[in-house]
């Protein structure tokens, strides 16, 4: 359990972080392109959503690692981050 968890923690890191990346190019880059304006808030709800899911597996890890009595609740917590996550992105799913 604890290998699958470390998988959607770094995985959840790491497209939260180069999301975040992409942000700080699209603001620091000059205004007048519309495409780039209209993209901007779905790119902002994606970083924000794999930043949650990255911090709730983070939760998840440590309580797994350190044998915490609540490790199980954070499990459940990260499980159904990511079944909605995926169905944020699922064709005809929420985003």
């Amino acid at each position: 359990m604890g290998f699958l968890t470390g998988v959607v923690l770094g995985s959840a890191a790491s497209v939260s972080a180069v999301l975040a990346m992409v942000v700080v190019i699209f603001a620091a880059s000059p205004g007048g392109r519309s495409a780039i304006d209209e993209e901007y808030p779905a790119l902002l709800a994606s970083a924000g959503i794999f930043a949650v899911l990255a911090a709730i597996a983070a939760t998840a890890f440590v309580g797994l690692q350190r044998g915490r009595p609540w490790r199980w609740c954070a499990q459940a917590a990260m499980w159904l981050a990511l079944c909605l996550t995926g169905w944020y992105y699922w064709p005809g799913g929420a985003g």
